[in-house]
């Protein structure tokens, strides 16, 4: 990550979480925790990942409806890049972008998701040069990956002026539990933040764009995984939307505005459905089973201990290798099948699902990616089939996380 602190460095900005250690991590990782980590802090964003998910499906079946055949074949990379970028920025930053509509995207929004991509696709090449490397490096690269944070850096800067204007006006929309649905510019992580006053606002503005730049492609691309296995594996499919449907989910392409007179019952509470399907929770934890977004865990433990009759002494480095462990068949029953069901079954559990991490350092946007996966799944499953291409396994490749080779096709279909 020495490419990102030298960014920091250049630009006199403060590093946030990703890039601290010792006491100026713990500081902020504690100042953190109560908005991102806690069920009620958790719980303010709901609407806000709810909302965004409602709208994708409704701009997904609009295209459905244009189709000729009724079905629609793409790569969904693309759509998924863009869904999970409007939905971490609503929820960040309580302001949508207008990136679910295809093409390009109004206003400064489009030099934002410009901006993103090429830091995403120039992270890896810089991931483990030293300073002295990256000075010798062609030009165009560094100077890239400078700009692209500049742009991400500038983004933060016009929305804390946008959040302390509305401060200004009363600060109508951006209490602590943020704006409903529907659009707006409501609250997020960024003006609660603001209000709480427990950081410096140089650190609120370095945290704020490292979950933007880590809470993208990093949610996309296991919603991406995701979709492929349901797509190859109906039986599975089908359950989710029996799951669904007895937790009062069914089709429903209405989208996230106001609800039309004779519109049919409301949606169900976003907060209760999670809370009632297992099913679906324990379909994304056998995602992460077999596609890790970090093939490993790292720890240097602080005392000496003894694992498995072996002593490590204090600051060594330990991994534990999800990608490996996740496929062993020592640990997991026939383990390329994916099979949900195996996560709410009986039987010991423990640390196996480990790809949030865990302990202190586990993910802190760990509830934010879960509640905005099960979301978007909840509202493509309800109203639309998925089926792949291919039924093929996917090569994968380690590009700072894992990611397929080639990205799957799958066809959707408005179901009847």
């Amino acid at each position: 990550m020495e490419a990102r602190s030298a960014h920091r460095r250049l630009r006199n900005h403060k590093r946030g979480l990703f890039l601290l250690n010792g006491p100026s991590w713990r500081s902020d990782r504690l100042a953190l925790n109560p908005a991102l980590l806690s069920p009620t802090g958790a719980r303010r964003f709901l609407p806000h990942l709810d909302a965004v998910a409602r709208d994708f499906a409704a701009a997904l079946g609009q295209r459905l409806r244009q189709s000729p055949s009724g079905a629609l074949t793409i790569d969904p990379h693309p759509l998924l890049f863009r869904f999970t970028l409007e939905a971490s920025s609503y929820a960040l930053y309580g302001e949508r972008l207008g990136l679910l509509g295809g093409g390009e995207a109004p206003g400064g929004a489009q030099r934002f998701l410009g901006a993103l991509e090429a830091m995403l696709r120039t992270t890896p090449p810089l991931l483990f040069l030293p300073p002295i490397v990256l000075r010798l490096l062609p030009p165009p690269l560094w100077q890239e990956h400078l700009r692209a944070w500049d742009v991400i850096f500038q983004h933060a800067d016009e929305s804390i002026q946008r959040i302390y204007r509305a401060f200004c006006r009363g600060g109508a929309g951006l209490g602590p539990e943020g704006a409903g649905p529907g659009g707006g510019s409501g609250g997020g992580l960024l003006a609660q933040l603001l209000l709480q006053a427990r950081l410096p606002l140089d650190s609120i503005k370095a945290n704020v764009t490292e979950f933007t730049a880590g809470g993208v492609d990093t949610t996309a691309v296991p919603l991406l995984f995701t979709l492929f296995e349901l797509g190859r594996n109906p039986r599975v499919q089908r359950a989710l939307r029996e799951e669904l449907r007895a937790a009062g989910a069914g089709p429903s392409l209405e989208g996230a505005g106001p609800r039309p007179e004779g519109a049919g019952p409301a949606p169900p509470d976003p907060q209760a459905l999670l809370g009632s399907l297992p099913l679906l929770k324990a379909a994304i934890k056998e995602t992460l089973r077999l596609y890790p977004v970090g093939v490993t865990v790292q720890r240097y433990p602080a005392t000496d201990v003894v694992l498995h009759k072996y002593r490590v002494p204090a600051g060594t480095l330990c991994q534990v290798s999800l990608y490996a462990m996740g496929r062993s068949p020592d640990v997991f029953p026939q383990p390329h099948r994916y099979d949900p069901w195996r996560w709410v079954a009986n039987g010991d559990k423990s640390f196996k699902a480990l790809a949030f991490g865990f302990g202190a350092r586990q993910c802190i946007g760990r509830r934010l990616a879960e509640a905005e996966m099960m979301l978007f799944l909840i509202h493509v499953l309800r109203n639309f089939s998925i089926e792949a291409v291919s039924t093929q396994d996917i090569p994968t490749v380690f590009r700072f996380i894992l990611m397929p080779e080639t990205s799957p096709l799958l066809t959707f279909r408005i179901l009847d």
